[in-house]
């Protein structure tokens, strides 16, 4: 019966989710051999393409769909495949007995020229092996030669079910080596147990990819902050020292710094956070674990809490220090453009002040003009009557010429100052002033 619901679209997907991660069951004796390949967010399908590779050399169908995992039976040889954010893990799993635990990795029965061409750069391959309950013990020296000399970390797991030895070290075969020891594990126990501290390997790996770029960016940003404060020291000072730096070239030297930060933020962010995130899956699969202490040996959490979290806190660091700088090279551009625009502002002012003068003088030279019109036009106004008036009294009218005109210029005068008074009037109306 199916039930007469809509589902999400996404329902089944994240539902697989649950199960994306999943373990093989694994019983003692057995081998593993662990690759992680760093090859970027974009490296999907030339991975899958090597996968289908490898299936298509032992003769495995291919399947319809490789998504983020994928598991296959190569001859004697489980093979588990999964695809994390920005690496590839291969896991080659084989049982059955065997006499050195690392003589013969499962990866040196593999295609070599496969394993020559895998994409991208391998940043951990670890060779483990579980050995039986019913194996003989090994002593301290047995250990310490089976681990070429190198010191030797261990600690029992699960809660007293099974023992686990490494020195965390690249080896001559090009590998890191794993010795679990069966005291009581069921097959799904070993199995996570195995999955879980190959992770941590891997993990740990990715973890401290972030300090060696931490400590060159400490060598730029050290620089900056230099810089930051000389520009600092000379924006406090110039006034009073003198300093020729006009506002517009610090403020170019600013951007121009803080540019610079950004970019190494840029660079740098998102490695910083991933060490974030790698650091806490490490501390998440260390507690898994669950460890006791063997006696005389450090456990797995304390040799890696002395050494990775010191380079996580110093990404950290770095990753603080970037923002600080950020925040205190934004402060200071934003304190130098408000001084910069308070000198606008006061430029300005004495700018319109100067146009203020500038009007109220073309104003008097305006109304001392309007005078002069005034006169001029009262001037030739008399004139034209003047004439007017000596036509009429050589005519033998009753018009006295020198007295009329007399009489006539107060009334010339006062019409041309009312005629410009109106003009300038209906001017100042049409501009809205």
């Amino acid at each position: 019966m199916t039930l007469p619901f809509t589902e999400h679209p996404l329902r089944h997907q994240v539902t697989a989710e649950l199960h994306a991660r999943s373990y093989d069951r694994l019983r003692a004796p057995a081998r593993i051999s662990y690759i992680a390949s760093v090859c970027g967010e974009r490296g999907s399908g030339r991975n899958v393409r090597h996968l289908l590779r490898l299936l298509e050399h032992y003769g495995v169908p291919p399947p319809p769909e490789v998504g983020q995992h994928y598991a296959a039976d190569l001859g004697a040889i489980r093979l588990r495949w999964e695809r994390h954010t920005e690496f590839v893990t291969y896991t080659f799993c084989k049982q059955g007995p065997f006499a050195d635990p690392f003589a013969e990795p499962v990866l040196a029965e593999l295609p070599q020229d496969w394993l020559r061409d895998l994409p991208g750069e391998v940043i951990a391959a670890t060779s483990l092996a579980l050995e039986g309950r019913d194996a003989p013990e090994r002593s301290a020296e047995g250990l310490t030669a089976l681990f070429a000399g190198n010191p030797v970390v261990g600690a029992q797991v699960v809660g007293g079910a099974g023992r686990a030895w490494s020195d965390l070290r690249v080896h001559a075969d090009g590998c890191s080596r794993i010795l679990l020891r069966d005291e009581g594990l069921s097959d799904g126990q070993a199995g996570r147990l195995a999955r879980r501290i190959l992770e941590v390997n891997a993990y740990r790996a990715m973890a401290f990819l972030g300090l060696p770029l931490a400590r060159e960016v400490n060598g730029t940003l050290s620089d900056a902050d230099r810089r930051l404060v000389a520009v600092a020291a000379r924006i406090a000072d110039r006034e009073r020292s003198g300093d020729p730096h006009s506002e517009a070239d610090l403020l170019a030297e600013l951007s121009t710094l803080a540019a610079e930060i950004e970019a190494v933020t840029a660079r740098s962010a998102y490695r910083f956070e991933a060490v974030r995130a790698y650091y806490r899956i490490v501390e998440q699969r260390l507690e898994q674990l669950r460890q006791g202490r063997i006696e005389g040996l450090q456990t797995f959490t304390e040799f890696l809490e002395a050494r990775l979290a010191p380079a996580v806190a110093t990404c950290n660091s770095t990753r603080a220090r970037q923002q600080d700088l950020a925040e205190r090279a934004a402060r200071l551009t934003s304190l130098l453009r408000a001084r910069v625009e308070v000198a606008l502002q006061d430029q300005n002012r004495r700018l319109l002040e100067s146009m203020n003068r500038r009007a109220k003088i073309q104003l008097r030279l305006q109304e001392t003009v309007e005078g002069l019109s005034v006169i001029a036009i009262s001037y030739y106004g008399v004139g034209l009557i003047g004439y007017v008036l000596k036509a009429l009294e050589a005519k033998g009218l009753p018009v006295d010429a020198s007295i009329d005109l007399g009489l006539a210029v107060p009334v010339v005068v006062g019409l041309a100052w009312l005629g410009l008074r109106l003009m300038k009037r209906r001017l100042l109306q049409e501009h809205g002033d």
